[in-house]
């Protein structure tokens, strides 16, 4: 049996580190005050945002954290209560990359101020979001 590492044909694309986490709160502003009381995190009404640097060479990147209406449709069509934000460097490739690979990927890709976003389905169900951070992000 052959057990040496196959050479992909293209670089793979791959997820730079946590953009987000999303979640469902039954009454999001009171959980934000609740965290912010008991644990110190600072929200604004998004939720908040953590700074952190990866490689000294690199700016500093974002994590947000953000409590969503219980009934929020951000997520669907996925069932579940909360949803993963991941950072790539490029949207594009990683969309193609997911259909390639029988992924059930939203054809809707929002650009805002932050960035480029896009969102997929895992085999699993679970909606994620993809995330290209504008410069500075």
């Amino acid at each position: 049996m052959d057990c040496k590492p196959r050479l992909a044909s293209a670089i793979m694309e791959r997820v730079t580190g946590i953009g987000g986490i999303f979640f469902k709160a039954k009454d999001p502003k009171r959980l934000h005050a609740w965290y912010k009381e008991h644990l110190g995190i600072e929200c604004a009404d998004f939720g908040a945002v953590f700074r952190w640097q990866d490689d000294p060479g690199v700016a500093s990147a974002v994590t947000v954290w953000s409590a969503f209406d219980a009934d929020t449709q951000y997520f669907a069509p996925g069932q579940a209560s909360f949803m993963v934000n991941y950072r790539v460097t490029n949207l594009d490739a990683m969309r193609e990359q997911l259909k390639r690979a029988g992924a059930l990927v939203d054809e809707k890709v929002q650009v805002e101020e932050n960035g480029r976003f896009g969102w997929a389905m895992d085999p699993e169900g679970n909606r994620f979001e993809l995330w290209e951070p504008a410069e500075g992000c």
